[in-house]
């Protein structure tokens, strides 16, 4: 199962997207979730990340204008990115650990990416 994320697009200095990222199909569990961007040239790196309790941590460029969320019904993770910057476009990619139905095998899935960018 491979996790699907959505809400990229093109916005302008000092403004806000909102990115959410569920699984493609159906699961048994899924424990923590988390956002990581990556820019041209550069290594994928920590936004975010929340466990299934709530607890979060964030890099520290991010901190105090985005916020991590999650709806564990739906196993629906949210990054919520507000005061944005040209220096956060890049492509940001979610990941979780998910607990396979059929087999109860635990794995790290990754999604696909969505492309962020903010330009005037």
């Amino acid at each position: 199962v491979q996790l699907v994320e959505s809400g990229g697009g093109l916005v302008q200095p000092g403004g806000s997207l909102r990115l959410s990222c569920a699984p493609s199909g159906s699961v048994l569990s899924v424990e923590d979730m988390g956002w990581y961007r990556q820019a041209p040239g550069k290594q994928r790196e920590l936004v975010a990340r929340i466990s299934l309790s709530g607890d979060s941590n964030y890099a520290d460029a991010v901190k105090g204008r985005f916020t991590i969320s999650r709806d564990n019904a739906e196993n629906t993770v949210y990054l919520q990115m507000n005061s944005l910057k040209p220096e956060d476009t890049a492509v940001y990619y979610c990941n979780a650990n998910i607990q396979n139905g059929p087999t109860k095998l635990w794995y790290l899935s990754w999604g696909q990416g969505t492309q962020v960018t903010v330009s005037s």
